[in-house]
């Protein structure tokens, strides 16, 4: 049985659309540089290459700048919008919300990137 990619006109590419992406998983995550530090919330389809990527500063930017790269909170999610729309809420909350989040699921701020393997 084959997939066939639905029909979108041109000027409404589907860039979503990908034959990989059926049954992929996706994450939400949150780095901290330390406990109770500078917090970082992100989301992708690949945890573990994120990460070592965060690790390895090989990210231009924020984590780089701050040397934020511990793994304390990850949430699976099915589907890249669901993932993108909670990467969003969570990015809107007050710094203390976070903190509550970390500490539920990972009280001593574990780096949890280890437990990916």
């Amino acid at each position: 049985m084959t997939i066939q990619k639905p029909h979108t006109p041109s000027s409404q590419k589907c860039s979503v659309w990908d034959p990989e992406n059926i049954m992929k998983e996706y994450y939400i995550y949150m780095l901290a540089s330390n406990k109770n530090g500078t917090l970082y919330i992100g989301v992708t389809g690949n945890l573990q290459k994120r990460i070592y990527e965060h690790k390895n500063k090989m990210i231009y930017g924020f984590t780089k700048k701050y040397n934020i790269d511990k793994l304390v909170w990850f949430e699976k999610a099915d589907e890249a919008i669901t993932a993108i729309a909670r990467e969003k809420q969570i990015k809107s909350w007050h710094r203390a919300w976070k903190i509550r989040l970390i500490n539920k699921h990972n009280p001593n701020w574990m780096d949890l990137y280890y437990d990916l393997f």
